[in-house]
């Protein structure tokens, strides 16, 4: 039986986003975001039916355009005409778990009743995700200025029987899915193309979509240093909560605490030690990853703010009789988080390789590259170069697209937020960063077999054994690509089957 969602006013959190797509719920518009809806488009229709004035994006051209006044009986070929004007993107498609995201935050955006559109317009877009009509989105043509024009362009020409959508595993022409449903084309009124196409949804979903995949990967990073600590004899004290009370920034204090659980009744953390310190990139877990989930729960504030507004020009204020053209569309915000995230999800990929080069470098005990006969195996030589290479091309995604500016639309658009990049390259960048892992864990679970037959904790063996069943220990020289590839499957796997959403 289905399970739904209503939009509302009420507060969207990202543990809301997590629960919708979780269990896959479907949409449905609360009886205050319809009235809000049609109240607002009232207003507009009458408004317009007493003025003549040029109203921007109304009854106007768009950017530059808007000294040029558009006649009443043109309004609908006007709007028609920005949504395919604007669907010129270009690159790889959106994934369509992200398109369907985008598709739900315009919905929520368009339900506060700023924007002026059709309630016809809004439930057309609740059917599409109701349905899974997911239209074809690319990732390349938004400057995230004047909201990401390009991809909502694409997201919206199905509701005027262009473009392409991706239904039951194929894509299909829209006019394909609007014969099969018996919809009609929707006739777009004044301000709806502008309604639509500003907005910073393609940003957004973009960055709830890296924002949650990042605190999965925040809680792996830990879980996977810590058996990388016990693979390598390391020392529990840096982890004793007094060190971490006296600089007590708090992601720093919980990744101690996470530690000192994963490695609890270890036989080897207790061992005694030859060694009296460890090398940064395992004594300085929680300062590192500490400084990772911080950044992520500010960047969390920017995008649960954002996905609670309204992010359209003009935007209409029905009891205070205004329609005030704006800039709420800009993606400046989220261009800075975006590139905040990147940087701090960097971090993760990069200290987790430091950790797989010392655990390959034959030091405490471990053969070099953690294989019998080296040199007659290489062993596990090169999974740290493949984690370096990853690595280094994560340094160059970091590279902060908000720097960047580009003046656009005769100049009337003179400085741009380039967040729809930031937004790219932070999905690719958080992608990679479990690719490094997935690399750690191959490398930490082989450097811990040869600690047996002393154990690691209950929660580390019982992880491992698990692990094992997928990716076995290596004894010779084999094509390391194919455990790769299943240590990320396992890892994949492993959030889903525990649920894990939020670290």
């Amino acid at each position: 039986m289905s399970t739904y969602h209503t939009i509302s006013n009420d507060h969207l959190s990202l543990e809301d986003i997590s629960d919708i797509l979780l269990s896959d719920k479907l949409l449905e518009l609360s009886d205050s975001a319809k009235q809000k809806i049609t109240s607002c488009r009232t207003y507009l229709d009458n408004r317009m039916e007493r003025q003549n004035d040029p109203i921007y994006g109304i009854n106007t051209g768009f950017g530059s355009l808007y000294n040029v006044k558009i006649s009443n009986e043109n309004l609908t070929k006007l709007q028609e005409n920005l949504v395919m004007s604007h669907a010129c993107g270009t690159g790889d498609m959106v994934p369509n778990t992200i398109v369907k995201l985008m598709l739900f935050l315009k919905i929520q955006s368009l339900s506060y009743g700023h924007s002026g559109v059709q309630l016809e317009t809004v439930e057309r877009l609740v059917a599409f995700y109701n349905n899974d009509i997911l239209p074809v989105v690319y990732t390349q043509g938004s400057l995230g200025a004047s909201g990401d024009l390009a991809p909502l362009a694409h997201l919206s020409l199905p509701l005027i029987g262009k473009g392409e959508v991706f239904y039951k595993g194929e894509i299909v022409s829209s006019e394909v899915i609007l014969e099969e449903f018996n919809w009609s084309t929707i006739q777009l009124k004044s301000k709806e193309g502008l309604a639509l196409l500003n907005g910073t949804q393609f940003m957004s979903a973009y960055g709830i979509y890296s924002l949650l995949e990042s605190y999965k990967l925040s809680y792996l990073a830990d879980l996977v240093g810590s058996i990388s600590l016990e693979a390598y004899d390391g020392r529990i004290e840096p982890f004793n909560e007094l060190v971490h009370l006296v600089r007590p920034h708090n992601g720093q204090l919980a990744t101690a605490k996470r530690v000192r659980e994963f490695v609890e009744g270890s036989e080897i953390i207790n061992q005694p030690k030859a060694h009296v310190q460890d090398p940064y990139s395992f004594r300085c877990i929680p300062q590192v990853h500490g400084a990772t989930k911080d950044a992520l729960s500010h960047i969390e504030k920017v995008f649960v703010t954002e996905i609670n507004s309204v992010t359209d020009n003009p935007n209409i204020f029905i009891n205070e009789d205004e329609i005030i053209s704006g800039g709420n569309f800009h993606g400046q915000p989220l261009a800075l988080a975006l590139d905040y995230l990147k940087v701090a999800m960097a971090e993760l990929g990069n200290i987790s390789e430091r950790r797989i080069f010392q655990l390959v470098s034959g030091l405490r005990g471990l053969p070099t590259f953690l294989v019998d006969n080296p040199g007659l195996n290489s062993g596990f030589m090169i999974p740290q170069y493949t984690a370096a290479s990853i690595v280094s091309a994560n340094k160059q995604l970091a590279t902060p697209a908000s720097i960047d500016s580009i003046v656009s639309s005769n100049g009337q658009e003179d400085h741009v937020s380039m967040g729809a990049n930031a937004a790219t390259q932070a999905l690719q960048l958080i992608i990679n960063v479990k690719r490094i892992l997935a690399i750690e864990l191959f490398n930490a679970s082989q450097a811990l077999s040869f600690r047996s037959p002393k154990r690691s904790s209950d929660f580390i063996e019982s992880f491992l054994r698990a692990y094992r069943e997928e990716v076995k220990f290596v004894s010779e020289d084999q094509v390391f690509h194919n455990q790769i590839k299943e240590s990320i499957q396992f890892i994949d796997d492993f959030c889903i089957e525990n649920e894990l959403l939020f670290d």
